[in-house]
């Protein structure tokens, strides 16, 4: 018999409208049971929208309720390690948005409550779960890009919907804690997660808007394998959300575009209104609306993977790990970005390689001498750019 499952959701915004729409539409058997939300009016309606049974705006009522398996965590940075605590105390599974938390210290506190309390968890970290995502990671795996030298992630958009967004202390800070925590696990996720970390460096700044946080920002991370990993974020960009990949091998290259601009272009003269995709500024004129909002942003995926893994007792690809793993990335990101410098990337628990080998092409030859390059040329001949085994002379031959 396929398990059901009764979640409680903590949160009804955005991120809590998306998680419920996905729960109620992928599996046709988990449902939302009991919708938490600070706001008394926005709770009432939530549930009334979505045929929920309950609401309340007391958290620990929310959590606690007997007939709730799980909790699903879309509630503001600064209220996740709370949720968590009172969450695993009941012995329910976890399921938290991203980010994890606002720094390392904070992160690594909550990974120790899920694990001290043997719950399952999951890091709702839905953009490694894109479907343009899934195939790239699955033809990476296949060898198909040789060894990943580089991957670059970028995430912009006007701006974030609701006001603690854009308060650095209940964030944990701006553009990048929000943004570039995806962008984070989207790299590590093709240089391989396995592959550690060592040392970033980092530019950020505010250019735009009137707050304390940084409203942009961008990183070059170091892995043990020698890869570079790459993220660019803003809160500042016009014209939509721009979310795009590029992965560099040794033997191939990958470009993704999953949401600004993706094949739909529709014009209006806006007469009529209405929603087009998130964060799009415009009603009118030339617009790019989404097909299916919730699998295009890897919803659909995420919570098949997380539901699947639950009933089988595994870990589910993200785990609360990952998210600490994440959080401390970003802590050097925030840390070199002060100082100007490379930063080590500090982690308390690392649970990937050890040792591994840095990136190394095979070397070829051509008639005894190392092939640097072959190209064929607009006359049709093919140059040959060599290197002398003993000299070191790199000479060019045309064939």
């Amino acid at each position: 018999m396929e398990k059901s499952h009764k979640i409680t959701m903590l949160g009804a915004g955005l991120i809590g409208l998306f998680y419920t729409m996905t729960l109620h539409g992928q599996r046709k058997r988990d449902r939302v049971h009991v919708i938490h939300s600070r706001s008394e009016e926005r709770a009432k309606n939530f549930a009334a929208e979505w045929k929920i049974p309950k609401w309340t705006t007391k958290l620990a009522e929310a959590i606690n309720d007997p007939e709730t398996d799980g909790v699903v965590i879309g509630l503001p940075n600064h209220l996740h390690e709370e949720a968590v605590s009172l969450a695993a105390k009941a012995g329910k599974a976890i399921l938290c948005t991203k980010p994890l938390a606002r720094n390392a210290a904070e992160a690594k506190r909550i990974l120790d409550i899920v694990e001290k309390a043997g719950v399952f968890h999951g890091y709702l970290e839905d953009l490694v779960y894109t479907p343009k995502m899934l195939k790239s990671l699955n033809a990476i795996q296949k060898g198909v890009l040789g060894q990943i030298l580089w991957a670059r992630s970028r995430e912009t958009h006007p701006g974030p919907h609701s006001a603690w967004f854009w308060d650095a202390k209940e964030a944990g800070g701006g553009a990048m804690i929000d943004l570039a925590c995806h962008c984070v696990e989207i790299i590590r996720n093709y240089v391989g997660k396995d592959i550690r970390p060592v040392e970033v460096m980092c530019w950020a700044d505010t250019l735009v808007h009137p707050i304390e946080a940084e409203d942009h920002g961008i990183a070059l991370i170091k892995f043990a394998t020698g890869a570079v990993g790459q993220f660019e974020v803003s809160w500042a960009f016009r014209g939509g959300m721009d979310l795009r990949d590029e992965v560099s091998g040794t033997q191939g290259t990958l470009w993704l575009n999953h949401f600004l601009r993706t094949g739909f272009e529709m014009f209006t003269s806006g007469e009529s209104g209405g929603y087009v995709a998130e964060k799009s500024e415009r009603e009118s004129g030339w617009l790019f609306p989404v097909g299916d909002e919730v699998n295009e942003l890897g919803y659909v995926h995420m919570f098949a993977d997380m539901l699947d893994a639950w009933d089988s007792a595994k870990a589910p690809r993200e785990t609360f790990y990952d998210g600490y793993v994440v959080n401390a990335i970003l802590d050097a990101c925030y840390k070199s970005a002060r100082t100007k410098l490379w930063e080590p990337v500090e982690l308390e628990v690392w649970r990937g390689a050890t040792r591994v080998e840095k990136i190394k092409a095979p070397t070829q030859e051509f008639e005894g001498q190392i092939l640097i390059k072959r190209e064929r040329m607009p006359d049709g001949v093919t140059k040959y750019i060599l290197k002398d085994k003993k000299s070191g002379q790199i000479t060019n031959v045309m064939k």
